[in-house]
């Protein structure tokens, strides 16, 4: 059963502690190393030493030394020495990578262009728009550059630089790549107003779908009910209207040939014009007939 696992680093003749693992946890005595080294917790027996993020002042030799208690109940001591030498690699020349709308980006759309390297850490990422080796405007220092809201006048060509601190500084450019911004046809509908729209449209087809359907509803309900007017062999303007295809026959009221109604008279109500009868007549029309 192992005891303790210490890894210790020797460079330039100064021996340091990197990592201790005892019975009371884990320890990393130098801050530099702190968030950066650890050994497996799961895997018995496996005590090696990772390093994340490693760097120049990384390298020399690194003993491994472990003890344990054995069944004897006596102290065991294995111990091995590796050299780890770091060496920086220089920055490869970046390409740029669009996001998911392409190059060609439509007006007030979010996207954005990443700028990639490889080569030892720390990479410094630089964005410009223009050409390379012409008249270029830096406008930004990550890696990713972002569009919150296309503009028209973001269209154009843009390139990224690379740079790295190898064994000198060293610095990549990319190739220029165009981007792209469509403008709007004409003008957009605010979202409120298209769901205005929409609804009223489904209202309508709803409103349409109920009449016919009452309309093939009423139909089925009276299917022999009819109306007809007979215009051959009928007299006296017959008329006839049936339910059920049986008609019936009205004889139509003949027309007055004048507003003039006839009445008889009652034998009392006459009397025999004598002469002075005539004379009084005559004289009551000459005064109310019509002027000259």
């Amino acid at each position: 059963m192992q005891t303790t696992v210490i890894w210790t680093l020797d460079r330039d003749q100064s021996l340091a502690t990197v990592f201790q693992r005892d019975r009371s946890g884990d320890h990393i005595p130098l801050s530099q190393y702190r968030g950066r080294v650890n050994i497996p917790k799961y895997r018995h027996g496996d005590v090696s030493l990772q390093i994340e993020k490693l760097e120049i002042p990384d390298r020399g030799q690194y003993t491994c030394k472990v003890t344990w208690r054995a069944h004897n109940k006596s102290l065991l001591t294995r111990e091995r020495t590796m050299t780890v030498n770091v060496v920086k690699v220089a920055v490869t020349k970046p390409i740029i990578r669009p996001g998911n709308l392409g190059f060609t980006v439509p007006k007030g759309a979010r996207t954005s262009l990443t700028c990639s390297a490889s080569g030892s850490p720390p990479i410094i990422y630089r964005w410009f728009k223009g050409e390379p080796g012409g008249n270029a405007t830096r406008v930004s220092s990550h890696a990713v550059l972002m569009f919150d809201s296309l503009q028209t006048s973001d269209t154009g060509k843009y390139f990224c630089e690379a740079e790295n601190r190898a064994i000198s500084q060293v610095v990549r450019q990319s190739d220029a790549v165009q981007l792209t911004v469509r403008g709007y046809q004409g003008t957009s509908l605010p979202l409120y107003l298209i769901i205005v729209i929409v609804v009223l449209c489904v209202a309508v087809v709803f409103v349409v779908i109920a009449v016919i359907l009452c309309r093939r509803k009423t139909k089925e309900d009276h299917p022999n009910e009819v109306t007809c007017h007979k215009s051959l062999n009928l007299t006296r303007g017959e008329a006839c209207s049936g339910i059920n295809d049986e008609c019936t026959y009205e004889e139509a009221k003949p027309r007055a040939e004048n507003d003039y109604t006839s009445q008889s008279v009652k034998e009392n109500e006459y009397e025999t014009l004598g002469p002075m009868k005539i004379n009084e007549y005559a004289t009551f029309v000459k005064a109310t007939g019509p002027q000259a």
